[in-house]
């Protein structure tokens, strides 16, 4: 349930997940940890499931529940030395659907107590299977069991499978447990994917129902060029940077201020994703109005959940035309948002 500041604002808890970005000297309160492997973006309803499969041995061992990922992702550095040789055509859009500090904030909630985010570069790709069992989970971070995917491959050009880590776990001392594929109805299989495509579709909605929560967009906000503010809709803007450009058009959406790891107010909103073809911005921007809000957001980072799907974007003839269409925009959202979560 979100609410409207209201006296002092209400701070959430402090993001407990302790995040490495390597494996050497790692304190001895995070070994023997029970480690999930994976990409886990958008830390969907599957890799929801899994954690908490690699919680529950983690608890039975009293041993610490920790998360294996990589930064950046495999598939965006393999992307950008296919650029750089000139393979593909370069390209700003990113596919990611949780970038680290999102990530982070996710696995938080699901009491992860550590985020090994290691850094995948020419040295981490060149590991073979054999290399990154000895040298990464059991000399760096001396795991006593990892969790993955029925599907899980690693190691340089993904020589390793599931049966590789199964063989090396008993030889080295550690659990080996293969988690099922997650399908949300049906056989309808739950992916970040098909979550990105979903995204691309305008399906906000959809999208959340595999993901377990709503898709959320966290940048720090932007000077602009106020056109907002003299049309009497102030907004906040954003770049997506380095995560996934989903639909262009307005959506209805739900807000919280950020301060550090402090959640410090939530707003309802309507915002307008992409280039304001009145205006032609070269970029795609994020433009959020927050309800009941007046105050200064700039520098301020927001998180800023896609609820729902109003409109795509469009022309129109004239400056009272754009705002007697915000005005509809808006009091739709405000109904999208009156309804129970």
């Amino acid at each position: 349930m979100f609410w409207r500041r209201a006296g002092r604002p209400r701070p959430a808890p402090r993001i407990r997940v302790r995040i490495f970005r390597h494996f050497d000297d790692v304190p001895a309160a995070y070994r023997g940890a029970v480690v999930a492997i994976g990409n886990f973006d958008g830390v969907h309803r599957g890799h929801r499931a899994l954690i908490a499969q690699a919680k529950v041995q983690a608890e039975a061992r009293r041993a610490p529940l920790a998360v294996l990922s990589f930064e950046p992702h495999p598939q965006e550095y393999f992307k950008l030395l296919r650029q750089e040789g000139g393979l593909t055509p370069a390209g700003p859009e990113s596919f990611r659907l949780t970038p680290l500090r999102s990530k982070a904030r996710l696995l938080a909630d699901l009491g992860v107590d550590a985020l090994f985010a290691l850094t995948f570069d020419a040295e981490m790709a060149r590991r073979s299977p054999q290399d990154f069992v000895q040298n990464v989970l059991v000399a760096g971070l001396g795991i006593s069991g990892v969790v993955v995917g029925h599907d899980f491959e690693f190691g340089q050009r993904r020589a390793g499978n599931l049966a590789t880590l199964s063989g090396m776990g008993e030889t080295q001392g550690f659990s080996v447990t293969a988690f099922d594929t997650v399908t949300a109805s049906g056989d309808e299989k739950i992916s970040s994917t098909l979550i990105r495509q979903l995204l691309k579709q305008a399906k906000p909605e959809e999208a959340a129902r595999l993901l377990g929560h709503p898709w959320v967009v966290e940048a720090r906000v932007e000077h602009g060029d106020a056109r907002g503010r003299t049309m009497g809709f102030p907004t906040a803007n954003m770049h997506l940077g380095h995560c996934l450009a989903p639909a262009f058009g307005v959506y209805a959406v739900r807000v919280a201020i950020l301060d550090g790891d402090h959640v410090v107010a939530r707003h309802d909103g309507v915002a307008n994703f992409g280039i304001r073809p009145m205006y032609q911005v070269n970029v795609p921007l994020l433009e959020t109005h927050l309800f009941d809000f007046d105050g200064d957001l700039y520098g301020k980072y927001l998180s800023v959940e896609l609820i729902e799907y109003i409109r795509p974007e469009a022309k129109f003839p004239s400056l009272q035309a754009l705002i007697d269409q915000i005005t509809t925009d808006a009091a739709k959202a405000r109904k999208i948002l009156a309804k129970p979560a």
